[in-house]
């Protein structure tokens, strides 16, 4: 006569199996959005490089046309700017200090993006002495999120490390992966204040031979202030 199993170990052996199944169906699941995610990646990329080679070639042939007329073509007023803080807290006024720490430039060679209009023009005024900033373009913008871009995930500061971080985070305003983030980034997009939420200040290296003053202004041969799109070389040496 066969010895008859104990009702708990049925159920645990049943539980076991169903655990097994959810996990199985889960991942599942996981692998079919992680493909689903890398074949948007891929298709958006292609796009977002195909604007960005338009806008150049427009850009071109605009200054071409006026030069042509004999008259100068004048940008667009710029959308985006890159702030860098060169110089320590010894000496900050209450005010700056105050804007520094809402801007998240809490230390010396961090690095964050902002929109400009006239409210962080102005504050920008009062800050000059102590950061420099410009505008950059999408490699900068692009190298800055690849190899120094970090997220903020549970007020804890987080290396990204796959489009999945960006797609559970983003995914509600339609930014699902590293191209995505870089694109809402550069162009200013509509969701650009979640998008730059979602990024923690860069941490950057001091740049490769030093600043040569820091106390003198970009446009007086020193280091503070705008240098319009000499930020990106600037970038460059620090990353």
């Amino acid at each position: 006569m066969s010895k008859q199993v104990p009702e708990t170990i049925k159920k645990q052996s049943k539980r076991s199996f169903n655990s097994k199944e959810v996990k199985k169906e889960k991942n599942e699941k996981r692998m079919k959005l992680l493909k689903e995610i890398q074949t948007k990646a891929f298709k958006r990329a292609e796009k977002y490089e195909k604007e960005y080679l338009e806008q150049e070639q427009k850009l071109v042939e605009l200054k071409q046309k006026a030069l042509k007329e004999g008259s100068f073509y004048r940008e667009p007023e710029p959308k985006l700017a890159f702030i860098i803080r060169i110089r320590g807290i010894v000496g900050v006024p209450p005010k700056p200090r105050k804007i520094l720490q809402l801007l998240r430039l809490r230390r010396i060679y961090s690095g964050v993006f902002i929109r400009l209009n006239k409210s962080s023009l102005r504050m920008l005024h009062f800050i000059d002495p102590y950061v420099t900033w410009g505008y950059p373009d999408v490699e900068t913008v692009r190298a800055l999120i690849y190899k120094r871009g970090h997220a903020r995930v549970n007020h804890q500061r987080k290396i990204i490390d796959s489009n999945e971080m960006i797609y559970d985070k983003l995914q509600k305003y339609d930014i699902v992966c590293m191209e995505d983030l870089v694109h809402e980034i550069f162009t200013v997009g509509k969701n650009f204040k979640h998008a730059n939420s979602f990024l923690w200040a860069f941490k950057l290296k001091p740049p490769v031979g030093g600043f040569s003053t820091v106390k003198k202004s970009f446009v007086n041969k020193g280091e503070h202030g705008n240098r319009e799109q000499y930020i990106n070389t600037l970038v460059k040496k620090m990353i």
